[in-house]
């Protein structure tokens, strides 16, 4: 018995070196695209651009030409000129989704044969909120599965937080599943920290997490997840929720799941999903037991339905190091944005809501001079452009 065990491990090492070899060969890979909607949806790109993701290309897509110019990625996509002069939705999500759809025909062209598509944003402002549906749409009408990753405002923030919710229901239409991270959580979790390397701790969980997931599919593992596994938990729908939990204990199994279940940003009900992709990643010192052990707790903590797949992946900078990514969908939950956003979005909208019935009219401060000219600023408010300007420019 020794000597198959030890057969076994010296075949190992030639079976890696061939895999190691043959990784190149991208025969067969499916397309990844990562499209950043909107300031917060530009700064992710901007970050996995720089970390580098393997196997996916990089979109930014803006109606704000300035914050464009700073970011990089693989394509960069101004849209809406004849709209916002290039200087942005000014907060409209209506602006934003008439932007995103005159630029169709280059998105369309840019996703091209995309097999999955993420489409990452800030919720609650005017380019985001508005494109990352229409982005979705597209995606998915050109065959890809598509997964929405976006980040919800501030409670203080409360006209946003009714937009938010607003366009959290458009994307949910056509996204196959949608993850939402809680700003709020960065609160708790980063109170004392400057507010942008705040906001950077949220970019990066995001950009990790998509390049976590990316180069899952696209790179060899121990235990191999592909394209077909994230189709199949992907297309169970609704809404998503993420885990991410690492640790150097020795004890790896149980701490490291428990850091995930209650990782301080991630405040999720995972109750109720319907299917699951748990992905460990480990050093060399990572045992078989141990992967199975990390990937059976947490699948004892879902529905016995739940349909769960696992993959484990050995890389050698994770020595003495575990990590476990999950993402569990089909969470029926009405609650999108949380317990305590929700409760912030029902005030604010019930408070938008008393002002309506006082039936204010805004048309009585205008003068009477101006009253036939207020309402032909369709543009938010700036003048209209000839329809020639497609609103358009696209750098490669």
């Amino acid at each position: 018995m020794q000597d198959i065990v030890q057969d076994a491990l010296d075949n190992a090492e030639a079976e890696q070196r061939d895999m190691d070899a043959t990784a190149a060969d991208d025969f067969g890979d499916p397309r990844i695209v990562i499209v950043g909607c909107g300031g917060a949806g530009n700064n992710t790109i901007n970050r996995l651009y720089n970390i580098g993701v393997d196997g996916a290309d990089t979109v930014a897509i803006n109606t704000d030409k300035q914050h464009l110019k700073m970011i990089e990625a693989d394509t960069k996509i101004l849209v809406g000129k004849s709209l916002t002069q290039g200087l942005g939705a000014g907060g409209d999500p209506e602006m934003g989704e008439r932007a995103t759809e005159m630029a169709q025909g280059t998105i369309k062209e840019v996703l091209g044969d995309a097999d999955l598509v993420f489409v990452t944003a800030g919720m609650g402002g005017g380019t985001g909120t508005g494109a990352a549906p229409v982005v979705s749409k597209i995606a998915k009408e050109q065959g890809a599965i598509v997964v929405g990753m976006v980040s919800t405002p501030f409670n203080v923030e409360r006209a946003r937080t009714v937009k938010a919710e607003e366009g959290l229901e458009k994307l949910r239409n056509e996204a196959d599943s949608i993850i939402v991270l809680d700003n709020n959580r960065l609160l708790d979790y980063v109170p004392n920290l400057p507010i942008g390397k705040a906001f950077s701790v949220m970019d990066q969980i995001i950009a990790e997490t998509v390049k976590g997931i990316s180069e899952t599919i696209t790179q060899p593992s121990l235990i191999n997840l592909d394209y077909a596994d994230m189709t199949s938990i992907m297309n169970q729908g609704g809404v998503a929720v993420m885990l991410v939990g690492e640790t150097q204990d020795k004890n790896k199994t149980e701490e490291v799941v428990r850091d995930a279940m209650n990782h301080p940003l991630l405040d999720v009900d995972y109750r109720g999903a319907s299917g699951g992709l748990v992905h460990i990643t480990g050093g060399p010192d990572l045992t078989l037991k141990e992967a199975e052990g990390i990937a059976a707790n947490i699948t004892e903590r879902l529905e016995a339905s739940a349909n769960v797949i696992w993959g484990a992946r050995i890389q050698e900078n994770y020595k003495n190091k575990v990590r476990v990514m999950a993402i569990m969908t089909g969470v029926q939950s009405a609650q999108v944005l949380g317990p305590s956003t929700q409760k912030q979005a029902d005030k604010s909208r019930q408070q938008m809501h008393d002002i309506d019935d006082q039936s204010f009219d805004a048309s009585q401060n205008v003068p009477a001079d101006n009253a036939s000219s207020f309402g032909t600023q369709s543009d938010g408010g700036r003048d209209e452009v000839e329809e020639q300007n497609n609103g358009l420019d696209v750098i490669r």
